[in-house]
């Protein structure tokens, strides 16, 4: 199948028969729901000692390493392997704090239902609050929680140390549960319906999650906070694992074309020399210029160009 560009930038809408032009397929990486590639991924050496260690202490494991490295994917292998249930995700911003992570309360809406049901009214406040990701996986559980904190170097300067407390103790505080009425509330977990009852505020596991925070390596962390963690940074990818990707996402066909083996020499040649370069970049490069539609000679250079272009200025 010889490409064909879907925008041509003359602004017309299409008039034939066949009307609008068909977009293509996306990615296998860019389709949603998002798969994960957990039973493909194969970790390098030291990473299965290092999960070892971290389930044995009890202690969270930092994973530092590119983007697209694979670390994310390191505690959906565990969870499966392990049966500890659905990831529970926090994806860390500048604006993230603990609290949120512990749990959430709508105060505003609260408020509102107040009003709307006036002196007499009910004032039971379990629909205003849920658990935040954290807060879940220390819920209290027969099997540990699975927890992953992504990108906790693009926090607050503050949150690592924030973090350190509850890791220790294994326990938190909902004060306006504390200062309920009530005893017992029921809370809703961070995903589905699934209620726990809470009492007095108190919540405290039974069983530590097992928990996976990732790093690009951005930032430094303080002493303390490193003390309490397993640590482990992946290694340079190799050709042999930049192919094992490769084919987990496009499978062996594509992976192992001239066009494909070429690329992924440019990168990891890139790579190697110090360029800050995700895997998502190579998938990326081979996606396009590669399999039935690829560009034909009159416009790969072009594609290429743009592609190693941006590459080179990651």
């Amino acid at each position: 199948m010889t490409w064909q560009p879907f925008y041509v930038g003359d602004g017309e809408a299409p008039t034939g028969p066949e009307g609008p032009v068909a977009l293509p397929k996306a990615p296998p990486w860019r389709e949603f729901p998002r798969r994960s590639l957990h039973e493909r991924f194969v970790p390098p050496p030291g990473l299965v000692e290092a999960v070892n260690a971290a389930l044995a202490l009890r202690r969270p494991l930092l994973v530092t390493g590119p983007a697209g490295s694979g670390k994310s994917t390191v505690i959906e292998q565990v969870a499966a392997e392990l049966a500890l249930g659905t990831v529970l995700r926090w994806h860390i911003t500048s604006r993230s704090s603990l609290t949120e992570a512990l749990y959430r309360y709508d105060a505003l809406g609260r408020i509102h239902a107040q009003r709307l049901k006036g002196r007499d009214g009910g004032d039971d406040i379990a629909p205003f609050l849920r658990m935040g990701p954290l807060g879940t996986a220390l819920l209290p559980t027969e099997r540990p929680r699975a927890l992953l904190i992504d990108e906790i170097d693009k926090s607050d300067l503050d949150l690592p140390s924030d973090l350190l407390d509850v890791l220790e103790r294994g326990e938190f505080e909902i004060p306006e549960l504390a200062r309920y009425g009530t005893d017992l509330v029921a809370v809703r977990e961070w995903q589905g319906d699934t209620h726990h009852e809470v009492r007095r505020g108190r919540v405290q596991c039974t069983e530590f999650p097992f928990i996976v925070m990732t790093s690009n390596g951005e930032r430094d962390f303080p002493a303390a906070f490193l003390r309490r963690c397993v640590r482990f940074t992946m290694p340079l990818p190799t050709p042999e694992t930049l192919l094992r990707i490769v084919e987990a996402h496009m499978g062996p066909e594509t992976a192992r074309t001239p066009e494909a083996d070429r690329l992924l020499t440019v990168f990891l040649e890139r790579l190697t020399a110090g360029e800050s370069l995700a895997v998502d970049q190579l998938l990326n490069a081979v996606h396009l210029l590669t399999g039935a539609g690829a560009p034909d000679e009159e416009r790969r250079q072009a594609i290429e160009d743009l592609i190693l272009r941006e590459l080179s200025h990651a």
